[in-house]
């Protein structure tokens, strides 16, 4: 009796273990067959094509082909990119404590962190970095740069600058220090005198909840916050758990900020507040455009759907995916995406769908049309990013405007005229004369625009000599082609107060830092006046976010 019990146990085993393994063999035997195939067609090329293949470059580059074929969030990190990567995380690198980019193919300065060597040994915004040691930097190995001017605090980096307004190159040795990097780029009340507290958050590496934290503290020291302003415009995000923890600053306790969800159900996790709000029973705007996306669309949309606070701006970039990273032999890691993640309301905000390609994926089209709720009923919707409550743009409305501020000129100018002047104080400058010395500036380096009508005309001008049209049709083209010309100065006249902001702006930052930047922007910025004016008017607070009374 015994005996037939110990094999009736084995048989009903055996039957769930082959259960399992019927269910999953055909999936691990495509993967073994397939590591097989690719396994021996790299074996067979690098052994044996015509020209020598370099093993290590041809693998890494059937791994990024493998996984462009996923979503671009999904990427193999290798050994040199492991340090920006852990930047991202971490918060913390060893550098000389400033940002670059490219500006008319040159590699520039365009940032100085407040108290770190490039600051404090006189670089400048506006630098151009011709030489980093002995090597020459330029567009062409500008991927590589951060592995010149990064390292282990100690390390000594010599840098050949060209500066605008100094003839000769100048020579800096900086020693490489541990920088760690803000999240939280500034914070105060704003206007000084009130009561509004205003927070730029521009990541969520790991410190980003502390410093939320602190900054909240510190400002109630000072007087009580009546009500707060959270910038998040521009920031890509970063950490889920630091998304997290800001939101448990401002939701009540108990509350559900997010629900991550894998490939089955499963794989779900939701998080709820675990915290009493530092902000509680306070007015809260968050201010968030197309450049909010991942973590900073968390905390927008769990403070909008439990209807905590108002948002204001633009569309946010709409990236709902959670992303795993997964070490690897030899220093290497996998960034995957492994889960997906949804709002208070139910709502995946995610805006392009990666898994349409149905040869690659095992998923069937479904258009999800199920209505989602804040909790005032408020409808709210789905795959797209957040949208705001009061949608207010701060796109400049001259296209010329738009095309200066893209080719860098603002910047160039600003750069120009603070190293060949002496300034240290904006309030003291002549409108009139740095309108002026701009617009010589653009003529000079021969700026040139075209309007859409302008682009029409040259057109006609091509028709109309490829069908060999009277002269006088020319005449009234070269006539129009003037008029054109003197519209734009006429533009450029029509937003002049626009331009000295602008120009004000890059000013401020080459005398304060970010800090100057921000503050000086806040005086021109669209979407934060609307800010201020709902949190200054109860009744278009409440009616915003759906409240009776």
């Amino acid at each position: 009796m015994f005996k037939k019990k110990i094999i009736t146990l084995i048989i009903i085993t055996y039957i769930g273990v082959t259960g399992f393994v019927t269910k999953d063999s055909d999936i691990y035997f495509q993967i073994s067959k397939s590591i097989d195939i690719f396994g021996k067609v790299y074996k067979e090329v690098t052994l044996n094509y015509v020209d020598k293949v370099n093993p290590e470059n041809f693998m890494v580059s059937g791994i990024k082909g493998m996984l462009s074929s996923l979503d671009p969030y999904t990427n193999y990190i290798d050994e040199a990119m492991k340090k920006d990567f852990d930047v991202v995380t971490t918060g913390k690198y060893g550098g000389i404590g400033a940002s670059v980019g490219l500006r008319s193919d040159k590699i520039t300065i365009v940032e100085l962190m407040e108290g770190y060597p490039a600051q404090r040994q006189g670089l400048r915004v506006g630098d151009i970095i011709v030489k980093v040691d002995s090597i020459i930097v330029n567009k062409g190995n500008y991927e590589k740069l951060s592995s010149y001017l990064k390292g282990d605090p100690g390390k000594i980096v010599q840098l050949t600058i060209e500066r605008d307004g100094v003839e000769d190159n100048l020579l800096f040795e900086i020693v490489l220090e541990e920088i760690t990097v803000k999240n939280l780029t500034y914070y105060g009340f704003v206007p000084t005198d009130g009561n509004i507290a205003y927070l730029k958050l521009s990541g969520f590496s790991r410190s980003a909840g502390t410093e939320v934290k602190n900054a909240l503290v510190e400002l109630n020291g000072k007087r009580e916050i009546k009500g707060v302003i959270l910038d998040l415009r521009g920031n890509p995000g970063g950490l889920l758990d630091q998304a997290i923890d800001i939101c448990e600053k401002f939701l009540n306790k108990g509350e559900l900020i997010v629900s991550v969800k894998g490939r089955d159900d499963k794989s779900s996790t939701k998080y709820f507040a675990k915290e009493e709000p530092l902000v509680k029973n306070k007015s809260i705007v968050v201010l968030i455009d197309g450049g909010s996306a991942s973590a900073s669309e968390i905390v927008a949309g769990a403070i909008k759907d439990h209807d905590r606070g108002v948002i204001v701006g633009t569309q946010s970039f709409g990236k709902g995916l959670v992303q795993t990273v997964v070490p690897l032999s030899f220093n290497t890691s996998l960034k995957i995406t492994t889960a997906k993640y949804y709002t208070p309301s139910g709502r995946c905000i995610q805006k392009i769908d990666y898994s349409k390609n149905a040869d690659l994926f095992d998923v069937d089209a479904k258009i999800n049309d199920e209505g989602f709720y804040t909790d005032n009923m408020r409808e709210v919707f789905a795959n797209g990013g957040i949208t705001p409550d009061s949608i207010i743009s701060n796109k400049s409305d001259s296209k010329q405007i738009q095309a200066l501020l893209a080719r860098g000129m603002f910047f160039r100018f600003a750069t120009n005229y603070f190293n060949t002047n002496k300034v240290t104080n904006i309030a003291l400058l002549n409108d009139k004369e740095l309108y002026n010395k701009f617009i010589e500036y653009i003529n000079e380096n021969k700026f040139e625009y075209s309007s859409p009508s302008e682009k029409l005309l040259k057109n006609l001008r091509t028709i109309a000599k490829k069908e060999e049209m009277h002269d006088d049709v020319f005449k009234l083209i070269t006539q129009l082609d003037s008029e054109f010309e003197d519209e734009k100065m006429t533009e450029l006249e029509r937003y002049k107060t626009e331009i000295i902001y602008r120009i004000e702006e890059e000013l401020a930052a080459r005398i304060k830092g970010r800090s100057g930047r921000i503050l000086e922007s806040l005086k021109h910025d669209k979407q934060f006046d609307v800010a201020l004016s709902i949190l200054d008017s109860k009744s278009t607070y409440k009616n915003l976010l759906g409240m009776t009374n």
